[in-house]
């Protein structure tokens, strides 16, 4: 199975420039790639100790990022080499403070995976969540380099668990220890025979918990809301934006605004967004010398400031769920004690299924849906504080991932 999958890596290795030509994405995602190498071996010194991260993308750079800050406190004298597969989480965090080498992880083929790891030489590597390459599995475990996985969640349906899965089995077997966010991974991966499985939880509620610390203070919107109660939002996409201009539109009373959050902040589309609203708005990137108080809504068309936005939000939307692009964070506005409204298409998103459960999350399927469930919820104050204190319960009592895997690591290299 291994010589079937590097056949099919190294062909994919070969023509996978040529989609530079069709898309911007992929163009980043090559580009990128060329320059792995070299970067390393630049800014890699003899005697370096390192300890490596992977992630996948941003949602999952957000789930390790509490175990970097806690590696970092702890192991001082290591470097910290941060990986990413997409341009969507390298591109928005390639400067991110959290590490000190940061990069595109190379294609996982034999003598990529060889000269990577000749250079880097990490004291162990950390995988986060959904992350399964053999051939870096396969090289880690031969080279004797612990490995672990955070954060992970197992369902019946990966192959791991099929007749056919013999191949993905076995590069779980390079993990040291797999942290799960649910019994219901433990028990799948106990019953293939795996027993180093720890019930440790989603580190994101680590991080976002963390928020409640920081100074969350945004001058520009203690001018825009006022004694305004606030509708934020959060990384919306074309479908939700359609009902929430729909709402916004048909919504006269002046003593709420709304905050939007584009997923996609390119001008053309906030232009779009800014057209067909046919209350007063204004974009964040020009709100210099405005009288923000005067204007209804707010387009936030910029990234790296909606956590804090959440902050003065009464009520909050998230996007994703009204299409198949993924439900978005939910628990950035959960934590602070709001109730939250989402698309119907929340299946596999845990945190999303366990609060609509609950009451915290309500579900919106449409235009008339949004402002029949927004209009009572923003008439009733009592049932908002309500809804939004199921929220932030909820996220108070599933933090505590990051104690379970901070004490394994010191642990592990106390040891050594």
């Amino acid at each position: 199975m291994l010589l079937i999958y590097n056949f099919f890596i190294r062909v994919v290795a070969v023509f996978l420039p040529a989609t530079s030509l069709f898309s911007r994405k992929m163009k980043l995602f090559n580009d990128g790639r060329r320059t792995v190498l070299s970067y390393l071996r630049a800014n890699v010194r003899a005697g370096d100790r390192i300890i490596w991260f992977h992630a996948a993308s941003l949602g999952e750079f957000e789930q390790g990022l509490p175990v970097m800050e806690q590696v970092r406190a702890d192991f001082p004298e290591h470097k910290i080499l941060l990986t990413f597969f997409s341009p969507s989480g390298y591109e928005v965090r390639k400067n991110t403070k959290a590490a000190d080498l940061v990069t595109y992880l190379p294609l996982d083929t034999p003598g990529r995976v060889r000269k990577f790891l000749d250079l880097v030489n990490p004291d162990m590597a950390i995988f986060i969540k959904y992350e399964f390459w053999p051939n870096y599995l396969k090289a880690l475990d031969q080279r004797n380099i612990p490995v672990l996985l955070v954060s992970a969640i197992f369902r019946s349906s990966q192959p791991f668990f099929k007749f056919y899965g013999g191949m993905f089995r076995r590069s779980l077997r390079a993990f040291e220890q797999i942290f799960v966010q649910d019994k219901n991974s433990e028990d799948l991966l106990q019953e293939i025979g795996f027993d180093n499985v720890t019930v440790s939880g989603d580190t994101r509620f680590d991080r976002v918990t963390e928020i409640l610390e920081r100074d969350n203070h945004l001058g520009f919107m203690e001018r825009f809301k006022g004694k305004r109660r606030c509708f934020v939002a959060g990384s919306t996409w074309p479908e939700g934006e359609d009902m929430l201009v729909s709402y916004i539109n048909v919504r006269q009373d002046e003593e709420i605004c709304f905050v939007i959050a584009p997923h996609n902040i390119k001008d053309s589309a906030v232009e779009n967004l800014m057209r067909r609203l046919k209350v007063p708005a204004v974009c964040y990137t020009r709100i210099e010398k405005q009288e923000l108080s005067e204007y209804r809504v707010l387009i936030l068309d910029t990234v790296g400031l909606l956590t804090r936005v959440y902050s003065y939000a009464d009520l909050a939307y998230v996007g994703g769920g009204m299409g198949n692009t993924g439900l978005h964070n939910t628990l950035e506005p959960a934590v602070f004690g709001i109730p939250v409204l989402i698309g119907p298409n929340y299946s596999g998103f845990r945190e999303a299924e366990e609060l609509v459960r609950l009451g915290g999350i309500t579900v919106v399927d449409g235009a008339d849906s949004l402002k029949i469930t927004a209009d009572s919820m923003l008439s009733n104050e009592l049932e908002m504080k309500r809804k939004g204190a199921l929220c932030s319960d909820y996220v108070k009592k599933n933090g505590g991932a990051i104690i379970q895997i901070g004490d394994y690591i010191r642990n592990y290299f106390s040891n050594f």
